[in-house]
Formats: structure tokens, C-alpha cells, sequence
């Protein structure tokens, strides 16, 4: 365990599984005060005792990122148990592919809802309480390369991911002057739960050739991510090697989009 971390309070959203958990773990390792922020308080929990019982410090809670007063409680209870927030990792999403011409305004809104308006809210809460402490804080987003390059079987998930670049934008530019930085970073394809269903549901609309294998087969360095491939951009972004950074989206896919 190194210390690069320690005595940081890092809020995890969507960190009870796949790449936030990852993140949770990696970040624990650093010396930090994890925050488990799930809509699935079970499993958030379970990721915690892991990490408790690794030495590390570690609680859950309920979050519902598209909920404004969910993660302003969320907040609440991270600084009402460790003192202060210090990083807010805006990670939640989820993805239901259909194909182009079948997309409904309820498949576009709640993907949306999820994968972008909750980023909007989450940076907006972390920075407010930020303000509140007279102090500098990071804040860190999970956009995707579904938001540099469209993909048609999901279409509004790379939406969202492209607002997620976005807003990481806008809100470097609308907090750098209170010591805050807003950056993120783009996987590529990831070995999670989620690409598992994602490859399912792919194949029920008949769009099997869109799936895992088929995009992993674009990846210059031969293979999908793991979650643990994520963990060192994560911790960079969160740790004070990345103090003169904002407003950027860091790549982590193998060379599968070059820009």
C-alpha cells in the first residue's frame, strides 16, 4: 500500500461493480477513504467489507445519480463520516442497445437521465461541497470512445457519453477559478458485467457483429481491457500528479479510436 492517497475521501458512483470497483479497490490500495455510491446497496456493501477486510477504509451507500437529493445525501454521508470529500468519481451508467431505427424517446431518456444528467448533477453536488469546505477538490468522469465515434446499435448511449466530454469541459472552464479540476477518461472495451449483457442484448436485436469479440478485434494491442487497466489513469486523475490538468479525457483503450 502506498500513500499517495491517504486520508483522501473518494466518492465512487456506480462503484459496486466492473470498472467502479476496480477503481474502488485501486483507490483504497492509495490510502483512501472509499465512498461505494450504488443504486445496489448489497453488492456496494460487499465491496466495501472487501476492502476492510484488505485494511482499508471503506463504506456504501444508496445513490441514485439522476436523483438530485440522492447524491446530495450521498455527499452528506461520505463528509458526515470521514470529515471531507476530496475526489468524486462520476462513474454510474448503463447502456441498453436497439437498433437505430427502433430507438424510443424512453430507451433515449433514460439513458440520458443515467449517463448524462446525473454527471451534470454529480459535478454540481461535489462542487458545492467543494466550495463549502474553502477548498480544491477533483472531480472525475467516465466518458467512453462511444463518445467520440457513434455507434448505431447505441446511439443514445453515445450521446451521452459525448455530453459527458462535454460537460467535463464546461465545468473545468466554470470551476478552475475555485481550485477545482474536472477531468475524465474514455475506455475502450472492458471486461465487465455490463459488456456481458451489452453482448446479449446485441445478439437478441440480431446485431451479434456489434458485440465484444467483434470490437475487440480492433484493439491494437491485441486485447479487451480489465477493470485493473483502468485503476492507474483513475488514481492519477485523483491524485496530485494531475494537479496542473483539467478539461481532459484520457484514452484507455488499446488503441482502438486514434484522434
Amino acid at each position: 500500500m502506498s500513500d499517495r492517497l491517504a486520508g483522501k475521501t473518494v466518492v465512487i458512483t456506480g462503484g459496486a461493480s466492473g470498472i467502479g470497483a476496480g477503481i474502488a479497490r485501486g483507490i483504497s490500495a492509495e490510502g483512501a477513504n472509499v465512498v461505494i455510491a450504488d443504486l445496489d446497496l448489497a453488492a456496494g456493501k460487499a465491496v466495501a467489507d472487501t476492502i476492510v477486510a484488505a485494511g482499508g477504509s471503506a463504506i456504501a451507500v444508496l445513490v441514485d445519480v439522476a436523483q438530485r437529493e440522492s447524491v446530495r445525501v450521498g455527499i452528506e454521508t461520505a463528509v458526515a463520516t470521514f470529515g471531507r470529500l476530496d475526489v468524486y468519481f462520476n462513474n454510474a451508467g448503463f447502456n441498453t442497445p436497439m437498433k437505430f431505427l427502433d430507438i424510443t424517446e424512453d430507451n433515449f431518456n433514460r439513458i440520458m437521465q443515467v449517463n448524462a444528467l446525473g454527471v451534470l448533477i454529480g459535478i454540481q453536488e461535489a462542487a458545492k461541497q467543494f466550495i463549502r469546505q474553502g477548498g480544491p477538490g477533483k472531480i472525475v468522469n467516465t466518458a467512453s470512445i462511444a463518445g467520440r465515434t457513434g455507434y448505431a446499435s447505441f446511439a443514445p448511449y453515445s450521446a451521452a457519453k459525448a455530453a459527458v466530454i462535454s460537460l467535463t469541459q464546461a465545468g473545468a472552464r466554470a470551476l478552475a477559478a475555485e481550485g477545482i479540476t474536472v477531468n475524465g477518461f474514455a475506455p475502450g472495451v472492458v471486461a465487465t458485467p455490463l459488456w456481458t449483457k451489452l453482448d446479449a442484448e446485441l445478439k437478441n436485436i440480431g446485431e451479434g457483429d456489434s458485440g465484444f469479440d467483434s470490437m475487440a478485434g480492433g484493439i491494437l494491442l491485441g486485447r479487451p481491457a480489465q477493470p485493473e487497466d483502468i485503476v492507474p489513469t483513475a488514481i492519477f486523475l485523483a491524485a496530485g500528479d494531475s494537479d496542473y490538468i483539467t478539461g481532459q479525457v484520457i484514452p484507455i483503450e488499446g488503441g482502438m479510436i486514434l484522434v
